[in-house]
């Protein structure tokens, strides 16, 4: 027996080394692309969105391409040799956002605050991509004719017209999503939507567990909700689009634009997080490429902080987007009053550094801090969220539980599915008190049931062929390589909703059958009537022969 577990380990060791061998192999016969001219144009004004994006541009220049960058912010994360062109929003801009993130910190998070404020104070920033791209700082990058690009990469924020980037650039045009695969990055790639057993961000599943009845139900509606936005994005879209190119006759209409995206990279990892779900080839799935393979050193006085704190630390961030005074200032002190409690120390994220919530010696606040590298340090104990997709991905790679206190957008989903996963707990941030805030923090810090979890989970997230920064670079490589991949797109980018659904074939087969019943009713009636003459002849020549009797 103990020969048979030797043997068993050595073909095992010895498989492994093939497989690495063959991978080595693969790496090394690969066709290299060196120092293709890439464009990012990120006009979404969202930080946490910018550090996706840009995270996948830093891979691509430490790779060796040439890489430039349009945005509306200075970018958190980036690398010496990429240049970048800030398009910034005005002030009066700036306050109409923050009065937007503000709104929705004030109510309760649903998908109906969410679409109303989408309609309302966020309209502007879908509005204002448009202006970027109009601004001369931009558009001197093709009119100069000396400007050449190998491929276009545009990240995803209800602003699907600038897939028209690819044609006025005459190059490739990869999208970059924040997100995991969704209807509207679904579309352009002819990812196939399953709302049967796929949930949207607002219908939390238990992971390996088919949604129920209910859950059926509400991703049905929610997902009818989004695509009536999404009909009126697309109208806009249009109007967009016809706007920036409609006067270049070389150009595409937009709905031939929409059909030459050769790539979208979606900020998810399907197997480990879930949904499992088909994706085609064109979506490349890099959940974690924001996240360090080895942290970067900390702050002096970051590091000072965790390094003394005898009975671990806590992080408290509730995002990029959302400040402190967008909270209410009774919420806030609640929070204050708990944490400075605490015998843990605690680094708190907080942008006005002259009006903090107040003073305590456990607690350090930060106006802006590396999220990563400070999750990855060994005396954090708990991370307080937003529940951002980018923050939960970071606390779970390296497996530090989570209080969430959602606010707005696919938070509330996040919450409620690490809450289902046992990562950690939830609560609401409006109607926050003292003595619940306090319980659940006691509960995940006292609870190793949480972090036995996460550990567990960390350990699937890191299991990949390919990291999610090889992923980027081999997958954009590729498209390189091979003029935009356009042999690996999805018939479904080419089929229109009739089509894609067989909607034709089953009113073909509806009036097929319908004639065949027809013809089979009226074979019945005929026959029926012939069977019904005979005896009725031969009951009338039975009673006249009783009558002549």
């Amino acid at each position: 027996m103990v020969n048979m577990m030797k043997q068993g380990r050595s073909l095992i060791s010895c498989s492994a080394v093939g497989v690495l061998l063959v991978a080595l192999m693969a790496t090394l016969h690969a066709p290299t692309v060196n120092g293709a001219n890439i464009l990012g144009v990120f006009t979404s004004h969202s930080p946490s969105h910018l550090i996706i994006h840009m995270s996948v541009m830093k891979a691509l220049a430490e790779e060796g391409h040439n890489v430039t960058v349009v945005s509306s912010m200075p970018a958190k994360v980036t690398h010496k040799s990429i240049k970048h062109i800030l398009i910034p929003l005005s002030e009066s801009e700036e306050k109409t956002l923050n009065d937007g993130m503000a709104v929705m910190a004030k109510e309760k998070p649903s998908m109906f605050t969410t679409l109303k404020t989408m309609f309302g104070s966020l309209s502007m920033l879908i509005n204002k991509q448009v202006d970027v791209l109009e601004d001369e700082r931009f558009t001197e990058l093709y009119k100069n004719k000396g400007n050449k690009f190998d491929a276009v990469f545009v990240g995803f924020f209800f602003n699907m017209y600038q897939v028209g980037l690819g044609a006025k650039f005459n190059c490739p045009l990869i999208v970059s999503w924040s997100g995991p695969p969704m209807e509207q990055v679904d579309n352009v790639i002819g990812n196939p939507i399953l709302t049967s057993s796929v949930p949207t961000m607002n219908v939390a599943v238990t992971p390996g567990q088919p949604m129920n009845f209910k859950q059926r139900l509400t991703n049905l509606l929610s997902t009818l909700g989004f695509r009536v936005f999404a009909t009126f994005l697309e109208y806009k879209n249009s109007g967009f689009y016809t706007r920036l190119f409609g006067n270049d006759p070389t150009m595409p209409s937009y709905a031939d634009a929409r059909k030459n995206v050769s790539l979208i990279f979606c900020n998810s990892h399907g197997i480990s997080e879930g949904p499992i779900r088909p994706n085609v080839p064109g979506v490349v799935e890099i959940g974690g490429i924001q996240i360090k393979e080895k942290p970067d050193a900390l702050p002096q006085d970051i590091k000072e902080f965790l390094d003394n704190s005898k009975h671990g630390a806590i992080l408290f961030s509730l995002g990029s987007n959302l400040k402190g005074d967008h909270v209410k200032q009774s919420t806030i002190q609640k929070i204050f009053k708990v944490l400075s409690g605490l015998k843990q120390n605690v680094i708190w994220k907080w942008d006005d550094l002259k009006n903090t919530p107040g003073k305590s010696a456990n607690i350090l606040y930060k106006k802006w801090m590396p999220q990563d590298d400070i999750l990855a340090h060994p005396k954090i104990k708990l991370f307080i969220t937003h529940a951002g997709k980018g923050g939960v991905a970071e606390a779970q790679y390296h497996a530090v539980p989570m209080l969430a206190l959602p606010v707005f957008a696919d938070q509330p989903g996040n919450a409620d599915k690490l809450v289902r996963s046992g990562y950690g707990l939830r609560v609401d941030l409006l109607s926050l008190e003292p003595a619940e805030f306090k319980a659940a923090l006691e509960e995940v810090l006292q609870n190793p049931s949480f972090a036995k979890k996460l550990q567990q989970f960390s350990k699937l997230y890191r299991d990949r062929p390919m990291t999610a920064r090889e992923s980027v670079i081999y997958w954009t490589n590729y498209v390189l390589r091979h003029h935009g991949a356009a042999h690996m797109q999805s018939p479904l980018v080419r089929m229109n909703a009739i089509e894609s659904n067989n909607l034709d074939l089953y009113v073909l087969l509806g009036l097929a059958l319908g004639i065949v019943i027809a013809i089979n009713i009226a074979l019945f009636k005929c026959v029926c009537r012939k069977c019904f003459g005979k005896r009725c002849a031969k009951k009338n020549a039975q009673k006249s022969k009783v009558k002549k009797n």
